[in-house]
């Protein structure tokens, strides 16, 4: 049997009871919170970026405090849609259980400061890019005038690279001059003897003409068809065949963030070739301008591997009145091997989830990811943390559904069928994701179902 002392005991419930009593430690900003903010909020939460308020220092951040914990708690913020049951993530934007009791944790306790000497040594963001400073920048060379109200259609814009040897990007950024009416940029490249709006003036700002109701009718039946008979060709039917050999150098949508692929890989930019700017402006009831820019970062050295953003598209869809889960599928068959490097869903206002899939030729699947909650707000692409191979001849399949209910706060109206269209109240349904190829190979190869040799079993 233990004994103890009168004093003994005495001092052991003392002790106990001061232990018991201690409060636990509270976080302070520049110990605990600044560490979380640089990793997982300010690469967009800085000037010039697309969060509205920074959060780079104690003075930005302390008014914030209560409106940070009410975001990270409903995990609206950071934005991140994928389901972490499916796939692994480069820059997975969740937050930890440790980080999420961190932020909060100091906002409860009155968002205390701390000691400005615990504070971690600042981020040497490069103002105005992402990507760091560009080798190169290609600029729209005259500023486009938003209107303050009324329908804008799409406006394009070609520039000339005047490059004299080819590139090989590494790093590319579209910055649009201002990010409050700009809803999104696609910079393609054109390579050189292109017809596709080789009539056009370099550096004017225009719109294509646009078809009468009975092509567009026309181009829809085409286009059901094209993707009954070879479904990896729907992503150009908007455009035509004049588009053919053009490819997508970068994107910009709202959430969206710099692209960076890994060493050795890289997109192909030929000399000679032209960047054609195609741009989606909304107005939000003030008049503005916009001069958007693109920067690129060259690769060191030729890269072993070929970047190529591709896609799976179904734009053959009468969304009906008041539906709320209307469904709509996309497919494109890989006819030669490849490596999948990253993926973005790309819908509307009435987008719910979407939702990838592989089928190799084994006849097994697999699913890459899912999005449950899909929100236009946030266009992310969601880049694999190792490339996955995908065989010759591996099939993805995308399935997205919409909500045209009044149930959707977004919705723009609920009484109306919805069918494709370039404008946020229309809808889309683009399965886009990025493969990977052998620097050498032919692009058109993966289109192409090849053929056994005459007298091969």
């Amino acid at each position: 049997m233990l004994s103890f002392s009168r004093g003994a005991l005495l001092g052991f419930v003392v002790s106990g009871a001061a232990l018991a009593a201690s409060p636990t430690a509270v976080p302070t900003f520049n110990k605990d919170v600044l560490p979380v903010l640089q990793k997982n909020c300010q690469s967009c939460h800085r000037p010039g970026e697309a969060g509205p308020m920074a959060f780079l220092d104690y003075k930005q951040t302390r008014p914030w405090a209560k409106a940070i914990k009410q975001a990270v708690t409903a995990r609206k913020m950071p934005p991140w849609g994928a389901d972490p049951h499916y796939g692994k993530f480069q820059d997975d934007r969740t937050l930890s259980a440790g980080e999420l009791k961190t932020l909060v944790s100091w906002a409860d306790a009155g968002a205390p400061e701390g000691n400005p000497k615990d504070a971690p040594k600042p981020i040497a963001w490069t103002e105005g890019w992402g990507i760091g400073t560009p080798d190169a920048v290609i600029e729209m060379p005259n500023a486009y005038a938003v209107p303050a109200s009324g329908t804008i259609d799409y406006q394009y814009v070609v520039l000339k690279t005047n490059f004299t040897e080819d590139k090989w990007v590494q790093m590319a950024e579209a910055r649009p001059g201002d990010r409050t009416i700009t809803h999104h940029v696609i910079a393609f490249i054109r390579p050189p003897g292109s017809k596709w709006m080789g009539d056009v003036e370099p550096g004017k700002i225009f719109v294509p003409k646009r078809p009468t109701a009975e092509q567009i009718q026309a181009a829809r039946k085409a286009q059901a068809e094209k993707q009954t008979r070879d479904p990896q060709r729907g992503q150009n039917s908007e455009a035509g065949d004049g588009m053919a050999g053009s490819e997508l150098l970068v994107g910009y949508a709202p959430g969206m963030q710099p692209q960076k692929w890994e060493p050795g890989s890289a997109k192909f930019l030929p000399k000679g070739a032209d960047i054609i700017l195609q741009l989606h402006y909304t107005a939000n009831g003030k008049a503005t301008s916009d001069k958007t820019k693109v920067g690129l970062i060259f690769a060191k050295q030729e890269p072993k591997k070929r970047i190529l953003t591709i896609n799976a598209t179904n734009a053959n869809f009468e969304i009906p009145a008041g539906d709320g889960n209307y469904e709509v599928k996309s497919t494109i068959t890989l006819r030669d091997d490849a490596e999948l490097v990253g993926l973005m869903p790309h819908m509307h206002l009435r987008g719910k989830d979407f939702l990838y899939k592989v089928s190799y030729a084994t006849g097994e699947q697999e699913t890459l990811l899912s999005v449950p909650k899909f929100d236009f707000n946030w266009q992310l692409f969601y880049y694999l943390a190792e490339p996955k191979k995908l065989p010759k001849n591996s099939r993805i399949d995308c399935t997205a559904h919409f909500d045209n209910s009044a149930n959707n706060p977004a919705n723009p109206n609920a009484k109306e069928t919805v069918r494709w269209g370039d404008q946020s109240w229309e809808e889309m349904m683009i399965g886009w994701f990025d493969i990977a190829i052998p620097a050498k190979a032919d692009p058109m190869n993966l289109y192409r179902e090849k053929k056994a040799p005459a007298g091969a079993e």
